[in-house]
């Protein structure tokens, strides 16, 4: 028999209970044990909190991801029960317990099988519309390590493991014409992915990764083959998981409101990094991938656009003839996002420090620009430091900025990247704007004539790649970004915007050095050395956070 641990931690003091009393803290403590007998924290399970005899309204109260909450009680007897049951591999949990709190005297709570009401579940029929009694908790729980975080050059998207033999699927539009995408299972482990597909038409893509690396997640059934696909139709609802962009994992809901011939479109309120990800039924079959709309689709605001089955099933078919006599890729692990935030305060007192000196560190190539950015320089220049009285002053975003820190206020489509300041040094290299020969030429013969005309300046070339060594090792960067310029409706140049651990490039490496490729020249390197004061810098501003470690 399954066992069940619930853990949820509580804060709410109910208007019955005795009053002049110091609350006391209840421990709800949820964990699932699986079928593989592997312990997994229940989240967003709701629990409801009345007291005895009731004097209000139940409090309602949902676990967090790690199945966690805390509860300050004043003593008297409460009941707990569960809102709703809970379905976990075929069965129905529901629990209704009493507990009586005492003053100053924590307690644990743990709600297993052998206190809960067990039922076998009956799924809904597969043609059934309007569903919406499952608990989207159980899908989150099976399923949210089998999605995956893609990061390629310019976006971030989900995915989901569908094979032991390494398929990823994910939208097309969410990870746009990349050819190389990395793969995030879990903060640790991170490794490049092969295209296989990227149907434009179908908004399918499908990616392959190490096998080896794969079989630590289990795949995510799509039902291709054998039984047909759980139907869908108007007023349906829906679950979606997502790996929202440098958040947790998470499910939302949703309900159709169109079934179209070539996609579904629901009520679903994506987080940004969340298009790709797998939808479900409440029943948990899975019926489609999360996506991005654009004009022609003509949705409306709040709504979200789904890849029917049909569509994602035809391009595994593909990708499955395309790997049978082929070599799978590297399963080289890739460097990661460091476990530990920069913490704000330590942050602030860094900008203050630096006050009225917030400008990027900067070196030149024959054709580019280069930017060393710290977090304390993205802080500073976010929160100004207002030197009368030592508070920290946000910037309107209409607000007019000096030349000098723009480069550390718009970065372009990975503006929310850099908005909660990871810690990591930001390597920005940016095409110059030069004036051609003949320009200045003609510039000077209109001179001549008494007609003065400003310099027209052209960018030198877009950034195409960039290598950095510390002494003679490459270091690899956590992520290789490209930013997008739009110069006219239809053109746009790239610049480069590399993220590398916070001690990746410090004093320890003797020199540092840069190798920058353009478009102009892919195979030609630029290579400059770094400033020895400019490390010297950079250091002094991940001090702080070294500290932590």
């Amino acid at each position: 028999m399954v066992s069940v641990l619930v853990l949820a931690t509580l804060l709410s003091v109910f208007p019955g209970a005795a009053a002049g009393q110091a609350p006391s803290v209840l421990h709800i403590k949820v964990v699932l044990i699986d079928a593989e007998q592997k312990p997994t924290p229940v989240a967003r399970h709701a629990l409801l909190i009345s007291d005895n005899p009731p004097s209000a309204a139940p409090r309602r109260i949902v676990t967090a991801l790690d199945g966690t909450a805390d509860v300050r009680l004043r003593p008297g007897t409460y009941t707990v029960e569960s809102d709703r049951p809970l379905t976990f591999q075929n069965q129905a949990y529901q629990w209704t317990q009493m507990v009586d709190i005492v003053a100053g005297r924590d307690l644990v709570l743990e709600l297993t099988a052998g206190n809960a009401e067990i039922a076998p579940i009956a799924f809904p029929a597969a043609t059934s519309a309007g569903v919406s009694d499952a608990d989207p908790s159980s899908l989150l729980t099976q399923w949210q390590d089998s999605v995956v975080a893609l990061w390629t050059a310019t976006t971030y998207a989900s995915g989901f493991v569908i094979g032991a033999n390494g398929l990823v699927a994910t939208s097309q539009r969410a990870i746009g014409t990349a050819t190389s995408v990395d793969v995030q299972l879990n903060p640790a482990v991170k490794v490049a992915a092969n295209v296989l597909v990227s149907d434009v038409e179908r908004d399918v893509a499908i990616l392959w990764i190490d096998p080896g690396i794969a079989a630590s997640v289990r795949p995510l059934p799509l039902g291709c083959t054998g039984a047909a696909s759980p139907a869908i139709g108007d007023g349906q609802a829906i679950f979606a998981i997502g790996a929202p962009l440098r958040q947790p994992k998470g499910t939302t809901a949703g309900t159709v409101s169109r079934v179209d011939t070539q996609a579904v479109v629901a009520d679903l309120a994506l987080s940004a990094g969340s298009a790709g990800g797998p939808v479900f039924t409440a029943a948990g079959g899975v019926v489609g991938i999360t996506s991005i709309a654009n004009e022609k689709d003509g949705q409306v605001r709040g709504e979200s656009r789904i890849v029917r089955m049909d569509a994602v099933c035809a391009a595994v078919a593909s990708a499955e003839d395309r790997i049978k006599n082929a070599s799978p890729p590297e399963g080289r692990l890739l460097p990661v996002e460091p476990a530990l935030a920069f913490p704000a305060d330590l942050l602030r007192d860094a900008a203050q420090r630096r006050t009225g000196s917030l400008t990027p560190y900067r070196m030149a190539s024959s054709d580019f620009d280069i930017a060393f950015i710290t977090p304390v320089l993205t802080y500073g220049a976010r929160y100004q430091p207002d030197p009368a009285g030592g508070r920290d002053r946000s910037r309107s975003t209409r607000d007019p900025e000096p030349e000098t820190i723009r480069p550390l206020l718009d970065f372009s489509n990975w503006s929310e990247y850099v908005a909660d300041f990871p810690p990591v040094l930001l390597v920005r290299v940016t095409p110059r704007l030069v004036e051609g020969f003949w320009t200045r030429v003609a510039r000077g013969a209109a001179q001549t004539q008494g007609v003065s005309i400003p310099p027209i300046k052209r960018f030198t070339s877009g950034f195409a790649r960039m290598q950095a060594f510390c002494g003679d090792a490459e270091v690899l960067p956590i992520h290789p970004f490209r930013l997008e310029q739009r110069i006219s409706d239809s053109d746009a140049i790239y610049e480069g915007l590399y993220a590398f651990a916070a001690g990746a490039l410090g004093p320890q490496c003797g020199s540092v050095k840069l190798v920058v490729y353009s478009e102009k020249e892919p195979q030609k390197g630029d290579t400059r050395m770094v400033d020895v004061k400019v490390v010297e810098q950079i250091w002094q501003d991940f001090a702080p956070y070294r500290a932590l470690k």
